[in-house]
């Protein structure tokens, strides 16, 4: 081989050698920036996860709440309609004179068909509000009409209930129908 020809091969080598190494440097700064939009797109895919994994636990949480919910109120017009009766059995025992012999059978027995209403109620969570000297409440009574005020009976305190509130596993069934010191 000619020293042209060396020379020659030599400097295509060169120029081969530059052009690898360029082609070189651009592929590793494409793989440095793919490197680093795969990073990206994990970091993307297991924020996207993480929050996908708290929505599914969110769901799960609201889903228990309203079936539990469903369970504890289901009963509630029912209740609500069953709360006339236990206030007919009182009226017909503030009427019912005890001291009457004839009516002593009848009203032992208003009274015991009273409790076993009562305790059956209670026993699916409905209870009773009498709010007799206690100060009124908005959110559990019905102010019906109101007095002065009195030593025995302070300003704000209810002095009597005409009615019963009720309540069914905490939340408001029927208000207290009551006469409120003023």
């Amino acid at each position: 081989m000619s020293e042209q020809q060396t020379a020659d091969s030599a400097q295509i080598d060169a120029e081969t050698e530059q052009e690898l190494q360029e082609f070189l440097e651009v592929t590793e700064t494409e793989v440095e920036v793919l490197n680093a939009r795969v990073a990206e797109l994990e970091a993307q895919l297991k924020d996207t996860q993480l929050r996908s994994q708290a929505e599914v636990r969110n769901i799960q949480m609201r889903a228990d709440r309203e079936v539990s919910n469903a369970h504890k109120f289901a009963l509630e017009k029912f209740a609500g309609g069953l709360l006339e009766v236990v206030d007919n059995l009182e009226r017909a025992m503030s009427v019912a004179n005890p001291q009457d012999e004839s009516l002593k059978s009848l009203i032992e027995g208003l009274q015991l068909t009273h409790k076993v209403f009562a305790d059956t109620l209670k026993k699916f969570g409905v209870e009773a509000v009498d709010p007799t000297g206690q100060p009124f409440n908005a959110e559990l009574h019905q102010a019906v009409a109101t007095q002065p005020a009195s030593e025995a009976n302070p300003a704000n305190t209810v002095i009597t209930a005409f009615q019963k509130g009720y309540t069914l596993s905490g939340r408001l069934l029927r208000p207290a129908m009551v006469v409120v010191a003023q």
